[in-house]
């Protein structure tokens, strides 16, 4: 039995886990929806990172895309956490370390960051599954050691 497993519900929730994660296809193809929804919006989201006036100017309808992108935004958010709970920092620290890799780019920013962050949880499941072996890690502590210096190097880094 996983420590994972002996935690009441909602704080096995609260520190984030995959041992317990469902069927995988409802995520998945809210996941595929969502990117072909807003992978066309790349050279949009381009523009609006250089402000709203400037979008504005150049054609781009600034309100109605903000909203589109929080609300798809929300789905993504609540579609995760519902499958493996609160799992923090990759959401901070993978496009932000993909940033400095490759640019500003939301046409190239977008893809990598769903597959650098899926593949980043993927390595924080299996390194917190091995690390007390045979018990189990929650994967949110995995994510949160590698996350905090990370956020931290690149607040400093920012001054």
């Amino acid at each position: 039995m996983t420590p994972a497993s002996r935690l009441p519900g909602m704080l096995y929730w609260l520190m984030g886990d995959l041992s317990h994660a469902g069927t995988p296809a409802p995520a998945l193809i809210i996941l595929v929806l969502v990117c072909l929804l807003v992978f066309p919006l790349g050279r949009s989201l381009n523009v609006l990172a250089r402000g709203p006036m400037q979008a504005a100017a150049l054609g781009v309808s600034v309100r109605p895309l903000e909203w589109l992108i929080y609300l798809l935004a929300s789905v993504l958010t609540a579609t995760a956490v519902t499958m493996a709970g609160s799992v923090g920092f990759v959401g901070l620290v993978v496009p932000h370390m993909l940033r400095l890799v490759l640019g500003n780019d939301q046409r190239l920013i977008l893809p990598a960051c769903a597959l650098a962050g899926g593949g980043l949880l993927v390595l924080a499941d299996a390194l917190a599954r091995v690390v007390i072996a045979p018990e189990q890690l929650p994967v949110g502590v995995i994510t949160a050691l590698v996350g905090v210096p990370t956020f931290l190097y690149l607040l400093y880094r920012s001054r």
